[in-house]
Formats: C-alpha cells, sequence, structure tokens
C-alpha cells in the first residue's frame, strides 16, 4: 500500500495493485472546471434606466388600459376616438425616430392617479425641440409649468425610447435623469402618421395613470 499512501486521494485512485489479476488501472483526473462566460454587455438606454423606470416600461401597456377605461368611463369615450391613432396603444409605425427640428406638442392626462382629478384633459400645444442626427436625440418641451427634457434612444424599428426629467416652474434646468426618482421619466416615442409622433409615458409620479404628448413638426 506504499503508493496509495504518496498519491492523492482526490486523484480517485483505484490504481496500486493489489495483487488483482488486472494489473494497475490508470488514474481519473478530475474534470478541469467551467469557467464561467461573461455577463452581456449592456448598452443604449438599458445602461442608463433605474429599476423603477424599466418596471414602469415594462406595464405599459397595462398603464395604457387603465387609463383609457378610467376617461371612458368619465365620459370621454368620444374625445377618445377623435384622436385617431394618436391614442390606440397597438399604432406605431416603422421608422419611428422624429427628425431634428422644433415642434407644436400637447399633453393628453389620462386616468386620474387621485379623486378630484379629471380623467381626461388635453392641454393646448406647446413648444418643443428635438436635437441631434443620428442615434441618440434629445427632446425638450420649452415653455409650460412642466417640460420634460431628455434623450430619445434607439430601439426597435417601431419604437424609442425617452429617457428624461421633469424641470418645473422656473428652473433653468433639471436635474439629471436618476438623482430624482420623482422627476424621473421614462416613455415610448412612436410614429402614428406621416408627420406624427407621440411620447407615451406610462405611470408618471404625478396627477395621471397615462401622458400622451403628441409631436408635430412646426414646418
Amino acid at each position: 500500500m506504499l503508493c496509495a499512501a504518496l498519491l492523492p486521494a482526490s486523484l480517485g485512485l483505484a490504481g496500486c495493485s493489489h495483487g488483482d489479476r488486472g494489473g494497475e488501472r490508470p488514474a481519473v483526473l478530475p474534470s478541469p472546471l467551467a469557467v464561467p462566460s461573461a455577463p452581456p454587455q449592456v448598452s443604449g438606454w438599458r445602461a442608463v434606466a433605474t429599476e423603477a423606470d424599466r418596471a414602469r416600461l415594462r406595464n405599459w401597456r397595462t398603464a395604457w388600459m387603465d387609463a383609457l377605461a378610467k376617461a371612458r368611463n368619465a365620459g370621454a369615450g368620444m374625445r377618445i376616438v377623435a384622436q385617431g391613432a394618436l391614442l390606440a396603444p397597438d399604432a406605431a409605425l416603422v421608422d419611428p425616430a422624429p427628425p431634428p427640428g422644433d415642434y407644436r406638442c400637447r399633453v393628453i392626462k389620462l386616468g386620474a392617479q387621485s379623486a378630484g382629478l379629471p380623467d381626461y384633459i388635453a392641454y393646448p400645444y406647446f413648444a418643443c425641440r428635438i436635437a441631434g442626427a443620428d442615434g441618440e436625440r434629445s427632446l425638450r418641451k420649452l415653455d409650460g409649468s412642466q417640460r420634460p427634457a431628455g434623450l430619445i434612444y434607439p430601439d426597435s424599428d417601431r419604437r424609442m425610447i425617452f429617457l428624461g426629467t421633469m424641470v418645473l416652474g422656473d428652473e433653468k434646468r433639471g436635474l439629471a435623469y436618476g438623482r430624482d426618482a420623482d422627476r424621473d421619466m421614462v416613455g415610448l416615442v412612436e410614429r402614428v402618421g406621416p408627420r406624427r409622433w407621440r411620447l407615451v409615458l406610462p405611470y408618471p409620479r404625478w396627477e395621471s395613470t397615462l401622458d400622451v404628448i403628441e409631436l408635430l413638426p412646426r414646418d
């Protein structure tokens, strides 16, 4: 049994001759450890979005259905129909990127978050601006007391993703995205007509269940 004492037991040796007729059997070596693969690299909006905003984005359809139901129950059914594709959840067309330039934009709020607030309200047109070329673009609402500002990221052939913050009152600039969850905004940018886009914001922090911002080029 001398060789059994000289070799580690972990090699799983049945290897020293014990006088059996088959002679020595070769040692069974342990398998090499599997090397875990590197995690996939995250880029674009997924590398920036907070977990809370990822959840809002995942549940965009639930927000939309709930908001429409509240608005219809409040008697706004005909006003919803009058907006056509703007308020239809599945109306997104291919080629979603809005071209840079100045826009007329208006906000429609659907589904009040608390009693006493309207379940449907459409605001007048304000001024918005989209800047940038290929890839990411920026969007800013230029006037009004609540002014979304942020970046638009590529996503699919029918939608882009908006990540931004809410600029309030007389503030000259908003907080950086991710610093204040109450100001953070996430939404879908979609084209719903030849020259008509929308920014859909599920579960905004204040007032409504869904905000839809219509974007119409000024030229």
